[in-house]
């Protein structure tokens, strides 16, 4: 009985090492746009496999790099493409929306009273028993000590400081930041896509 499982479970593991298709999750595809910038850097524009094979059999894609595996079927054997941009150029929103994820990457996940990238929440710079509202003017990352300190008064009452006054960031600014924080799970095909524009160090 136990040789016959180790068997079966050799067999399993060859069949699953030579059939590319097994595991392609791994294989998700870049998506740029027609200008060949990631539609977004957070969350980064993936696509899984599969949409990406639907689109470009539907003539909306380009495929710019690929990866070394390869979908079969009756008919076609095509690698997955790791890499495609848009033919039609979208226009992104001028404005992110107004998300907790948002706000920790405008402050590049940092407190804004003591600089600290742990134990991070939101405050409100004037607080709500203040009049203080949830906008993107009004509310600042704080780590939890910064945060339990300041409780419901104002900074200056608090004699706190902020590092940087709580602004409505565009579009194109969250994208600059989120270039400061690359994914982990990065691809080498992805590389020269996703940093192509940024400016050299002297």
């Amino acid at each position: 009985m136990f040789k016959a499982e180790l068997i079966e479970r050799a067999a399993t593991l060859r069949s699953s090492m030579e059939d590319p298709t097994r595991n392609l999750a791994s294989c998700p595809s870049l998506v740029l746009n027609a200008d060949y910038t990631p539609l977004s850097y957070y969350p980064l524009s993936l696509w899984p496999w599969q949409t990406a094979i639907k689109a470009i059999f539907l003539d909306r894609v380009d495929v710019i790099e690929t990866y070394d595996r390869e979908v079969h079927s009756p008919n076609l054997d095509m690698k997955i493409p790791s890499v495609i941009a848009l033919k039609q150029y979208v226009k992104p929103s001028e404005f992110p929306a107004f998300t907790r994820f948002n706000l920790f990457l405008r402050d590049r996940f940092a407190c804004q009273y003591c600089g600290d990238t742990h134990h991070l929440t939101f405050d409100h710079v004037v607080p709500r028993r203040l009049g203080g509202r949830t906008t993107w003017e009004n509310i600042a990352t704080a780590c939890a000590p910064c945060n339990m300190k300041k409780g419901g008064r104002t900074p200056r009452q608090a004699g706190m400081h902020l590092y940087n006054q709580p602004i409505r960031p565009t579009h194109w600014q969250l994208q600059q930041h989120g270039k400061q924080f690359p994914p982990g799970y990065l691809h080498e095909t992805w590389r020269d896509w996703l940093y192509w524009d940024i400016e050299l160090e002297a």
